[in-house]
């Protein structure tokens, strides 16, 4: 259902990109990693700044030549047509592409795509791109964003149902859907 309600999105990333980014001179440009769970997009984390600069950090320590020095960078973000897996109705349409997907590989011979404990979340994307799909096949109005909340990191205290780096997530699907980037103050 489109409804207009605006988030504050967070972006790991190189400092002198998100300078860049936030001062007009390039565009942040969709991901299409394997580990993109929500599908092809660029990714925020709602709310989470410093989150958003702990991943970059990870990705620095790791000699990532992309990261030189981690930074953030913020964007107002206009949900618009939103599939918000926050609100229980949006649920059954990730089912249903699952068993749609299901479909597709059994009559293609094929096996399904898996999730893997080391981050590939190759079964989720092709869900996500399925439903995708499907709504243009259907001709019905495209997700311009997905909102989903991530269980990630362990257990907070033994026995939690929390995680350490649990968050909400957003893939804007639709770039203008992004009102405009800032760079945020950090701690």
């Amino acid at each position: 259902m489109p409804w207009s309600r605006y988030v504050l999105g967070y972006h790991g990333c190189d400092a002198a990109v998100a300078r860049k980014i936030a001062g007009g001179e390039d565009t942040l440009r969709p991901s299409g990693e394997k580990y993109d769970w929500l599908g092809s997009g660029q990714y925020f984390w709602e709310d989470s700044a410093e989150r958003a600069l702990q991943w970059a950090k990870k990705k620095s320590e790791k000699s990532n030549p992309a990261f030189q020095q981690p930074g953030v960078l913020g964007a107002v973000i206009d949900l618009g047509n939103c599939l918000n897996l926050i609100e229980f109705e949006y649920l059954d349409l990730v089912r249903a592409a699952h068993e749609r997907l299901k479909l597709i590989m059994a009559e293609a011979g094929g096996s399904m795509p898996r999730n893997t404990a080391e981050g590939s979340r190759k079964l989720d994307r092709a869900v996500f791109e399925t439903l995708h799909e499907l709504r243009e096949e259907e001709g019905l109005p495209a997700f311009e964003t997905v909102r989903a909340f991530f269980v990630e990191g362990e257990p907070l205290y033994p026995s939690a149902g929390i995680r350490q780096l649990d968050h909400l997530q957003i893939c804007v699907r639709r770039s203008k859907n992004i009102v405009g980037y800032f760079l945020p103050k950090l701690r």
